[in-house]
């Protein structure tokens, strides 16, 4: 499990008015919640949030939020982003309960070199990247690993073929295809257009020496 520090400031001014003043400083809005909290408006500075977004995976990262009042192990749960600029406008943080199991959404890395892609040219196909899973927060993996060394040519791996870790409950469909090796794929050639006999060639219609009289003016 991956534990990150990052620290907060608590804040009493809410609305769309303080949250525009809170940006304009350099800071983010953001709000923490729980099962056994009542839900608490913070700031964030936004250059150390941009720094620590930018070395960790937000969904799976266990934050430890340092307040003014102690600290509180979290998951970032939800992060607003401006539309069009690169700009953070709002975060969300669940606080985590020992022993209270949470729903969250993991990675899946393909390991290896399939036989089918090594010896038959196949291609490697991921549909499914990412798993839901049941978990106590002490528990969290960073990612789920699968193994598709000995995947042959038109095969495919499912959910229920993840390897989970002790204590990981997955809530997908384990019928869900998670990779196949598909057959290499062929580039179309383009169609060839032959010559169909019986048409005749366009006829190139000349004036005649009087026509061509016809048409000039007197001298």
């Amino acid at each position: 499990m991956a534990i990150a520090t990052l620290t907060a400031t608590p804040r009493s001014e809410t609305g769309k008015g303080a949250a525009r003043k809170l940006r304009a400083e350099r800071r983010i809005p953001a709000v923490i919640y729980g099962h056994h909290r009542q839900a608490q408006a913070l700031s964030l500075d936004g250059r150390e949030l941009d720094k620590l977004l930018d070395r960790i995976a937000a969904e799976t990262t266990v934050v430890e939020l340092t307040l003014s009042n102690g600290s509180s192990r979290t998951l970032i749960r939800e992060i607003q982003r401006h539309p069009f600029r690169r700009e953070i406008l709002h975060v969300d943080f669940q606080e985590l309960v020992a022993g209270e199991r949470i729903t969250v959404d993991l990675p899946i890395v393909l390991i290896g070199n399939p036989n089918g892609v090594r010896n038959e040219g196949g291609v490697l196909d991921q549909v499914m990247r990412q798993v839901s899973v049941d978990v106590d927060p002490a528990s969290i993996p960073n990612h789920i690993d699968l193994d598709v060394t000995n995947l042959e040519l038109n095969e495919s791996l499912h959910v229920s073929d993840l390897n989970l870790p002790e204590g990981v409950r997955v809530l997908d469909d384990e019928t869900a295809t998670v990779c196949v090796v598909s057959p290499p794929r062929v580039a179309e050639e383009a169609p060839v257009v032959e010559a169909v006999e019986g048409i005749a060639e366009p006829e190139l219609i000349r004036k005649t020496k009087a026509e061509e009289g016809e048409g000039e003016t007197g001298k």
